[in-house]
């Protein structure tokens, strides 16, 4: 079954938003710890990781945000961050106190492969990463590959990156981890398309986006998607 992945940034109401994302027929939930300055992000993301900042969601008000999500979810919950926020928060404090809350892994979306490998995370890769690149990401992931299907910042899109296909069929051919993919997967169409080539639809922006009007439409859009892949799924 392709698995789908859910992003939301930690703020008050995200264990309700998580909760009612897996009812609606998510996977895994992935839970974004904000940051002042997050390169990957887009106008979505920032603006709600902004918000999240001036209501007080620092690295440990995060990690208690994801621990009153797992006394309500049985799901896989992945935090999202920066190198710079667990520099200041420390590495093996931050795996430990992650893993006391209840985290699978992690994501940290500027750190090289090469660095910390003691902290064990989810490696991304992208359109531009070189086949030597990719496997070696690929030998150090955690669980699943994180392949980002553009090249440029999170952001909804009207259309599936062309870039993807050609990504996945790189990546293989050069591991047998799962793959997951993300960025600018908006809607059950894309959903689709990509459930047609991943092993995992991660979709992040739109999600915040509808999460903003609170926990019911966040499931009616999540089993949307959810309906989508399983078509695919069952064809």
């Amino acid at each position: 079954m392709t698995a789908l992945v859910v992003y939301l940034v930690c703020e008050p109401e995200t264990p309700a938003l998580a909760a009612a994302a897996v009812e609606g027929g998510a996977d895994v939930v992935e839970l974004g710890i904000p940051f002042s300055d997050p390169l990957a992000e887009g106008p979505t993301i920032r603006l709600a990781s902004e918000r999240a900042l001036a209501r007080g969601m620092r690295t440990a008000a995060c990690l208690e945000c994801i621990a009153s999500t797992r006394a309500l979810v049985e799901v896989p919950l992945v935090p999202m961050t920066y190198a710079a926020i667990l520099e200041a928060y420390g590495y093996e404090r931050f795996a430990a106190d992650a893993a006391a809350a209840g985290c699978a892994s992690a994501i940290v979306v500027d750190l090289p492969v090469e660095e910390h490998q003691e902290l064990a995370r989810i490696q991304l890769v992208a359109p531009t990463s070189t086949d030597e690149r990719i496997a070696l990401c690929a030998a150090h992931t955690d669980g699943w590959l994180y392949l980002v299907s553009l090249t440029g910042t999170t952001g909804a899109r009207s259309e599936l990156s062309p870039s993807l296909a050609g990504l996945v069929a790189r990546a293989r051919a050069l591991t047998h981890v799962p793959l997951y993919a993300g960025f600018g997967i908006s809607e059950p169409a894309h959903a689709a398309a990509v459930a047609r080539l991943a092993d995992g639809v991660v979709v992040g922006s739109r999600a915040v986006q509808v999460a903003a009007e609170g926990p019911d439409a966040l499931r009616a859009y999540v089993a949307s998607l959810r309906a989508a892949i399983d078509a695919v799924d069952r064809g």
